[in-house]
């Protein structure tokens, strides 16, 4: 009988390196699959079906919802958004650890659907770091920056009902420290069977 997977729940506020971090988490454990969210959104280019989202047509997005089909979903800029369940389970009963980014609030209404998923916040060093990063990116006004640093005191000041805080210092630390989490997680499972 194959071991169930793991389902990993990442937050943390934006600017933090969440994705560089789990890129390199993945890029180092191929066998952690990522999360792939359903969305109304028109493909881009570089957008493949099944591997970067799933394109749903409005009428199917809404009756996905009908059907309790997504683990969470949103709107954002006028489209859909979601996590389809069937995705995340048929990866987790094949044995596969499946990660899930996703923004707090979220995260907070999954921790009470799914209270055996494994919850990582992804935290700063400081907000001055934060702010840092923010500015280096380039991609956003200082008035869009401060917003985001104003939200991110919102998002930190949630941090506390999460499993496990991880502070991206280093990439190549955080995501060997969420490697470990990982690990230990699957071992406390392993040892409760």
């Amino acid at each position: 009988m194959t071991k169930k997977g793991l389902l990993i729940v990442v937050s943390g506020p934006s600017g933090v390196g969440k994705g560089t971090v789990l890129k390199k988490l993945r890029a180092d454990n191929p066998g952690i699959v990522p999360s792939i969210s359903a969305t109304t959104r028109t493909p881009r280019k570089e957008d493949k079906e099944g591997v970067t989202y799933f394109f749903k047509t409005k009428d199917d997005f809404e009756r996905m919802i009908e059907n309790g089909e997504f683990m969470e979903w949103a709107v954002y800029n006028g489209n859909y958004y979601g996590t389809p369940i069937r995705y995340v389970n048929d990866n987790i009963s094949k044995g596969r650890d499946v990660l899930l980014e996703i923004d707090v609030q979220g995260a907070l209404k999954l921790m009470e659907k799914y209270p055996n998923a494994v919850y990582i916040f992804i935290a700063p060093e400081s907000t001055d770091v934060l702010r840092e990063r923010l500015r280096r990116r380039g991609s956003e006004t200082p008035e869009e920056i401060e917003k985001r640093v104003a939200a991110s005191e919102w998002e930190l000041s949630q941090k506390e009902k999460y499993d496990y805080v991880v502070i991206n210092k280093i990439v190549k630390d955080a995501a060997d420290e969420i490697l470990n989490i990982i690990n230990n997680a699957k071992g406390e499972i392993d040892h409760d069977d």
